[in-house]
């Protein structure tokens, strides 16, 4: 084994390994990326995205501790126009209480709505001021961050951990939905998202339908864009958009909000969130290394992201 007795290498560059190597880096370990894809190419480029409270889980009181923490964070950078982040004005309907408990506490400002505020068909809606995360200019801002930290971003695929244990007694898998085949995971599965971007015609408050079923209606207004949703496919592995899934999606968001109806598109884009019964964050030996797992985030990657890379962090230093 070559190089730095405490040499990390953290493989993949979408949200939870850009965050891990940042807080990595930041607590003066030396570290390098690799990735099969840079940044802007990583799923975690098409989210949405906002924070939000991810349904109860097999490890309840872990992901509540996360989820809390990434609060935190994104409240403080959203005090810096340059990270892409906002506190947005929210309006959640369907299923939220149900859904997110017992982490519905974390929520900031969240009130019961005014029923006339709420859409018709939705029942009881809810407000609330939501971190909502503008993944293209966020990206950026974390690679300008881990650059600043003395951090290099390598594009190099890793067909395997033993590959990177060759380099670093330390490795960290944030891989995605790769990390599962590189662990030999077989519970990690795709979960097929789709979204149409248009043209922002003047909204600033999002809106987020919570329920049990593989669609909903969301919305996240951006700057210069608005970000409209949702649908999961588990299984799914091919990215192809699919047309009939963007008029549902339209139609949905239209309804909701007419201003939208005179939006342009400017895109459609896909991805493959990383799903798995319970995310994975935990150590496991790799030869004469050590492997830090940070995996399977499904869509709750960007609302977990900074709790478990201060949780990498924990076992990387306890575990020396």
């Amino acid at each position: 084994m070559a190089g730095d007795p405490q040499q990390i290498v953290v493989v993949g560059a979408g949200v939870s390994g850009l965050t891990s190597a940042i807080r990595l880096a930041e607590a003066g370990w030396p570290v390098r990326v690799w990735a099969a894809a840079m940044p802007r190419q990583t799923t975690s480029a098409v989210a949405g995205a906002v924070w939000a409270p991810p349904r109860p889980a097999e490890r309840a009181a872990t992901t509540l501790g996360w989820t809390e923490h990434s609060l935190r964070v994104f409240r403080d950078l959203a005090n810096d126009p340059g990270t892409g982040v906002r506190m947005a004005p929210a309006l959640i309907v369907g299923e939220f209480i149900e859904a997110t408990s017992p982490a519905t506490g974390l929520v900031p400002d969240l009130r019961p709505a005014d029923p006339a505020d709420v859409p018709e068909g939705y029942g009881t809606g809810f407000r609330a001021t939501l971190p909502m995360i503008d993944m293209p200019r966020y990206l950026a801002y974390l690679t300008r961050r881990l650059a600043a930290a003395g951090c290099p971003i390598e594009e190099r695929p890793v067909r395997s951990l033993a590959e990177a244990a060759d380099t670093a007694p330390i490795v960290v898998n944030c891989a995605g939905l790769a990390a599962g085949a590189l662990a030999g995971d077989d519970t990690v599965r795709p979960l097929f998202g789709q979204h149409v971007v248009l043209t922002n015609p003047g909204l600033r408050q999002l809106f987020l339908e919570i329920n049990a079923g593989p669609e909903w209606t969301c919305y996240f207004p951006h700057p210069e864009r608005v970000v409209c949703g949702g649908i999961s496919i588990p299984g799914r592995w091919d990215t192809t958009p699919d047309p009939e899934v963007s008029d549902r999606i339209l139609r949905r968001c239209r309804l909701v909000e007419p201003r939208l109806g005179e939006a342009d598109v400017i895109e459609t884009i896909t991805g493959l969130r990383p799903d798995r019964p319970s995310v994975r964050v935990e150590v496991e030996p790799l030869g004469r290394a050590r492997c830090v797992h940070n995996y399977g985030h499904s869509s709750n990657g960007v609302t977990l992201s900074w709790g478990c890379a201060r949780d990498v962090v924990r076992l990387v230093a306890d575990d020396r």
